[in-house]
């Protein structure tokens, strides 16, 4: 039984390098049960473990759960959303999309941390949840664990094709802070490319009986894709074409990698991806742009100062 926000995703150190799904985000659970909310519940943040880096520093994973299959909620920074020692402000969302988003945030400390930790806490819909990370030796994570948490290994995770695979690579155009106008359409170029690793796989169809079993451990479609989301601001943000979905929608029919069915689009020209973005209300957001093959991902943040039509920036 997880107690609330703690350690939400935890590495266990089995042969095949899979992290265990949690129970309490996927084991026995149908998207189409009565157990189905869609608002009012809370968001959970989650320790996914952490990373060693060349140096002997330590990257601190995050990421979050939000109970809801609809709603999505905006926490600013602060006592309600926060994370120390060192914080407020260590780089995590303020927007938090529905159900399971991992792998997000990555916090470096130093090779000396030692059993110290680092908290995130989180109050949503009158609750107060906390993840709690550490460098306990069972939370270590590598490229085969995050693959596998993501999908790309399969319904059983382990599949031989992720062995070796690198991060896509990306690019966006244009500078990193950006002054535009509410309700003025913003074009988003980025450019991306990857090593074909893992090979370019569909989600089985919904009758299948390999689709009906993946249900118990991640299992997503591969395969070079590139989607923007709202990271941070609390207006409503409109992107043309509809964005591939981040968080992991198993809903049937649903535009996400995670659902029966699906399949990657193939790569643009190039891999030249052109799209764009309106902004409904005056405020400061973060859009992250992410380049992911099914199993690793990059991404890279813009920052938008959005005015009222007419406003000096």
């Amino acid at each position: 039984m997880v107690k609330a926000g703690i350690k939400l995703s935890r590495p266990l150190a089995l042969a095949c390098g899979v992290l265990a799904v949690v129970a309490v985000v996927l084991a026995g659970f149908s998207p189409t049960s009565a157990q189905v909310v869609l608002t009012g519940q809370n968001v959970v943040p989650a320790y996914e473990g952490w990373e060693l880096n060349p140096d002997g520093s330590f990257n601190l994973v995050f990421g979050y759960f939000n109970r809801n299959w609809e709603e999505e909620l905006d926490v600013p920074i602060g006592p309600n959303n926060n994370i120390e020692p060192g914080g407020p402000d260590q780089g995590q969302p303020t927007r938090f999309l529905p159900r399971r988003n991992r792998f997000l945030v990555r916090i470096r400390v130093p090779k000396d941390f030692d059993k110290k930790e680092l908290v995130w806490t989180l109050s949503t819909h009158g609750k107060t949840e906390r993840a709690y990370g550490t460098l306990k030796p069972d939370y270590f994570i590598d490229d085969i664990v995050i693959q596998n948490n993501n999908g790309a290994g399969g319904a059983g995770g382990g599949m031989p094709d992720t062995i070796g695979n690198k991060a896509p690579l990306l690019k966006v155009e244009g500078d990193m802070t950006r002054h535009v106008s509410v309700g003025q359409p913003v074009d988003l170029t980025a450019f991306a490319s990857d090593d074909d690793k893992p090979r370019r796989r569909s989600m089985p169809p919904p009758l299948s009986p390999l689709n009906r079993s993946s249900r118990g451990t991640p299992n997503s479609a591969t395969g070079l894709r590139l989607s923007w989301f709202v990271y941070r601001g609390a207006g409503k943000v409109t992107f043309d074409p509809l964005q591939i979905e981040v968080w992991e929608d198993y809903r049937e029919g649903a535009n996400s990698p995670w659902s029966a069915g699906f399949a990657t689009p193939p790569v643009p020209p190039e891999g030249k991806w052109v799209n764009r973005v309106t902004f409904s209300e005056p405020g400061t957001y973060v859009l992250r742009c992410l380049a992911h093959d099914g199993g690793l991902m990059t991404s890279q943040d813009i920052t938008f100062v959005v005015n009222l039509s007419g406003a000096e920036n």
